[in-house]
């Protein structure tokens, strides 16, 4: 009797096996749309469905997304049944724009994609956006993987795909593609020493240190006309290969890109989950769009840091804890609780979103010397917008940031509750109202360390993609 249930186990575990390598091997369908609207309203429109050139990389075991995380959620259901086969969180170019003021007096197209393992059949894709404490569908559409508008072309070659790292099959691992932006063929080698230097830098930052094995890294460099990128407030003006510029959103060290067909044409050539993007240039700059892409200006002295911070937004979703820089966003009209795992809004310690990792005996708010904080960093922005106008040397502007990072190192280690995890008032771009979870972190200063909220929520987005 135990030998013949141990048969029957033994073949349903085989045909559970064949049917994930089978859903492992499938071609990766992506459907490419059009997000236009304002502050108010937004309208959808399809563009294409393509069948990218390499097979799924992601893990058939873990295709539902249960994360929560993201203003918006795609769905992907089979059309005869109804059952749920693929789903994911992320955000958008589209959904940061409509928060700026431009967005409150004009329309703007932005072009997203939807990327899943092809069906078999036909499936019905549904798009959602955050609404109250869940996500209502704003627009749908159906697939069929055998209609012969399906996208078959081979989009031109970036060039030979660089395996950086590879530690696993694609679909057990995390894959990180690593892409260049504004190397000429002839910086091709400098490319990829740069992908390496990244690696190295998110790599030696907690945790990714302790889960660099779950992590399969690739490297792709498309050769631009040019060396480096486009930055308008310099009379800068490039085509780069990804389309990667300065002064998005009017924000001078804003790095984004809108050319998302081109970006997504170039990155179909790798297995990939998640996007680093490295500009190839000295000003400081950079950006992160949780579940699309983050940007780093490799060459400025603060490359780590702005590399790691900004992959932290697209990877985890992690909110900026900053709250004295200027940015293009407005404050929102209502305030509410932040989806986003490292802030809040809510102060009531048994409801507080980390409430786990507070440290016992650690107040909420958590008290700290702001008044001194906000004092110095007021300073440091002035000096900061003089140095730009005047158009000053790179060098300048990273002397300028060496001693504020002093300051705030010498500021936070004198604190009673450095180290701890409460609430400190401070965050989401606000001075009041928004707290984060300790004194310090990397998504608030030029800190070397992400704190234990984001640490954690780092890896929880890892378990949802390793075997």
């Amino acid at each position: 009797m135990r030998r013949a249930l141990g048969v029957v186990l033994f073949s349903l575990l085989l045909s559970l096996s064949s049917s994930l390598l089978s859903l492992a091997a499938t071609r990766t369908l992506r459907v490419d749309y059009y997000h236009t609207g304002n502050a108010q309203q937004e309208w959808f429109s399809l563009d294409r469905v393509v069948l990218e050139p390499l097979e799924w990389a992601g893990n058939p075991a873990k295709a539902i997304d249960e994360s929560q995380l993201g203003n918006y959620l795609f769905e992907v259901r089979e059309k005869g049944s109804g059952k749920l086969v693929y789903s994911r969180g992320f955000d958008s170019v589209f959904g940061e724009w409509r928060t700026t003021g431009e967005a409150l007096h004009a329309n703007r197209t932005f072009s997203e994609s939807l990327r899943f393992p092809s069906p078999g059949d036909v499936a019905a894709v549904s798009l959602k956006e955050r609404a109250g404490g869940g996500f209502r569908e704003v627009w749908k559409t159906v697939v069929d993987p055998k209609d012969k508008f399906v996208d078959r072309s081979r989009p031109p070659s970036p060039g030979a795909l660089i395996e950086l790292q590879k530690t696993g099959d694609p679909a057990g691992k995390v894959d990180l593609l690593v892409m260049g932006d504004g190397y000429t063929a002839a910086e091709r080698g400098k490319c990829e020493k740069d992908a390496r230097r990244f690696m190295e830098t998110l790599f030696s930052t907690s945790p990714f240190r302790e889960h660099q094995r779950d992590f399969n890294v690739w490297g792709l460099c498309p050769a631009a006309e040019e060396s480096g990128i486009a930055r308008p407030s310099s009379g800068i003006h490039r085509r780069s290969p990804l389309g990667t510029t300065y002064d998005t959103f009017d924000t001078e060290r804003y790095v984004l890109t809108t050319e998302n067909r081109a970006l997504r044409d170039v990155a179909s050539f790798a297995p990939y989950e998640f996007i680093e993007i490295l500009v190839n240039g000295q000003t400081y700059g950079g950006g992160g769009i949780f579940n699309q892409y983050a940007t780093v200006a490799i060459d400025n002295l603060w490359a780590g840091y702005v590399g790691v911070h900004e992959f932290g937004h697209q990877f985890a979703a992690l909110a900026d804890e900053y709250y004295t820089s200027d940015v293009a966003y407005l404050p929102p009209g209502k305030k509410t609780e932040p989806w986003e795992p490292n802030v809040t809004a809510l102060l009531d310690p048994a409801n507080l979103k980390w409430k786990d990792l507070m440290t016992a005996g650690t107040p909420a708010p958590t008290p700290w010397d702001k008044e001194e904080f906000d004092r110095f960093e007021r300073d440091i922005q002035r000096q900061r917008k003089e140095l730009r106008a005047a158009g000053k040397p790179e060098a300048e502007m990273d002397e300028l940031f060496r001693k504020e990072r002093e300051k705030e190192d010498a500021l936070f280690r004198s604190e009673k509750y450095a180290g701890k995890v409460g609430a400190f008032e401070g965050a989401n771009y606000a001075a009041k109202g928004y707290y984060r979870p300790e004194v310090d972190c990397i998504m608030f200063t030029r800190h070397q360390t992400f704190c234990a909220v984001c640490r954690r929520a780092i890896e929880r987005v890892i378990a949802m993609y390793v075997s």
